[in-house]
């Protein structure tokens, strides 16, 4: 009799990004991993699809449209949410707690500041939120504050139709313009560059877009404009072009790897997550690095062996969850031997036998194993095509170089990939000649 495979990946996404993802790519990558992938449908128990060994999801209109009152999307998300309870074994990619503190731009925002960031010049822009309609009592809030003009005007959720809809105020007048609820953050001049970094785990890579021009005090009115335009790869906005007097001035500078690689670590270790974008501008005059928006999920396109580093860095979870489960087991069978030991025969397991290895993890990729016998776990890529149609025009003019962890298959990189866990001997990146430079953006 034929027995199923009960190792299982399900994933759940937004229909944008289900009809951008090249979902049978990824199907592929998790064959040859010994794994099933299946959509899963949230209006339904998700006991009948299952078991899991993972579940991929991007649920943030799910959330949104739940604390609207949608009652359909309540529904889904207590089917998510039961099943994630009921079983902690399940690698999630990735937690809610970690996603929902991601739709609010001023509780991330506050995630930075409080992290170490800071003492490798990493800042996020002062900021604070804006929740009343009362003129009066928002001028207040933002000189006690401390927001210096111009500044931008954000939605608070960072999800959502509107989340791209923002506004550069100049003067107090303008202040009449911003919509509450809204986070208003002191504008940086960064001469029309933004930097996003693309992370996976572990592995991260940076591509260099367009952004907002240098901006000064004034008299002008507000500008109204959405990140969506302005940061693309081939914006055409004259909001991206330097003024002569800044293109005159502004230096040519590229991101130190070994910061980038701080941020990646430290803002890993802060939320928790695996899939999430943050988008970078460097300071004009002091160098330091703003930190102006963190995003779920993002898109991936141009990102080598996407799919490949998604499965790497599930079972690099999984084999982090089974180290913990193994802890567990050998401080309770080291009490169980000194409260009894005649209940220590036949009772009491070597730490490497198969009981102790996480459910459904291929055997050779077991930590316990890996431990024990000092067998190398690091999984080659075997996928060339980032799983996403990248053939826009606009994709082949970005900027982009790749900053890994070393697995050997960024080749197709004009840059050199370098190590994430082994610290690169070189303090800057060469980056390729791009016609296109200006972006805030990636919300």
């Amino acid at each position: 009799m034929e027995v199923k495979p009960c190792r299982v990946i399900g994933y759940c996404v937004t229909e944008k990004k289900n009809a951008k993802m090249n979902w049978a790519e990824f199907g592929n990558v998790c064959r040859n991993h010994g794994f099933s992938l299946v959509k899963v449908d949230l209006r339904v128990d998700l006991e009948s699809q299952g078991p899991f060994f993972a579940i991929i999801h991007k649920v943030t209109e799910v959330i949104i449209n739940s604390n609207m009152g949608d009652i359909e999307a309540a529904t889904a998300l207590a089917n998510l949410e039961s099943y994630i309870r009921l079983h902690p074994e399940v690698i999630v990619v990735d937690p809610l707690d970690g996603v929902r503190s991601l739709m609010d731009r001023s509780h991330y925002y506050r995630i930075v500041q409080n992290s170490d960031l800071a003492e490798d010049k990493v800042f996020t822009p002062t900021f604070v939120d804006l929740l009343s309609t009362d003129l009066k009592e928002n001028l207040q809030r933002l000189k006690d504050s401390g927001i210096t003009y111009p500044f931008v005007c954000k939605p608070s959720v960072s999800h959502g139709s509107d989340a791209h809809q923002m506004a550069i105020v100049f003067n107090e007048e303008g202040v009449a313009d911003c919509r509450p609820p809204c986070v208003a953050q002191s504008f940086i001049n960064h001469n029309a560059v933004l930097y996003k970094i693309y992370i996976v785990g572990d592995n991260f890579n940076v591509s260099e877009r367009p952004s907002l021009k240098n901006f000064q005090p004034s008299d002008r009115k507000t500008i109204f404009f959405s990140t969506a335009d302005v940061s693309k790869a081939d914006s055409t906005s004259s909001l991206t072009v330097l003024d002569p007097e800044d293109a005159a001035v502004a230096p040519a500078s590229n991101p130190d790897p070994q910061r980038l690689r701080h941020i990646v670590s430290s803002l890993r270790k802060e939320l928790g997550m695996m899939l999430i974008g943050v988008d970078i501008v460097i300071e004009h005059g002091s160098g330091r690095y703003g930190i102006i928006d963190i995003n779920i999920f993002p898109g991936y396109d141009g990102f080598p062996n996407f799919f490949q580093c998604l499965m790497d860095s599930i079972l690099d979870s999984a084999t982090s969850k089974n180290y913990g489960i193994a802890k567990t087991s050998r401080r309770l069978s080291e009490e169980i031997d000194n409260s009894s030991s005649s209940k220590k025969q036949g009772k009491l397991r070597h730490l490497g036998e198969s009981s102790e290895t996480f459910p459904g993890l291929p055997p050779d990729q077991n930590l316990l194993q890996s431990v024990n016998t000092g067998k190398n776990t690091n999984r080659e890529y075997e996928q060339d095509d980032s799983g996403f149609d990248t053939g826009d025009s606009s994709d082949e003019r970005k900027k982009k170089w790749g900053l890994t962890r070393g697995r050997g298959h960024g080749k197709k990189l004009s840059q050199q990939v370098r190590g994430f866990a082994a610290p690169s001997q070189q303090s800057s990146l060469t980056i390729t000649d791009h016609p296109v430079r200006t972006g805030l953006g990636g919300v």
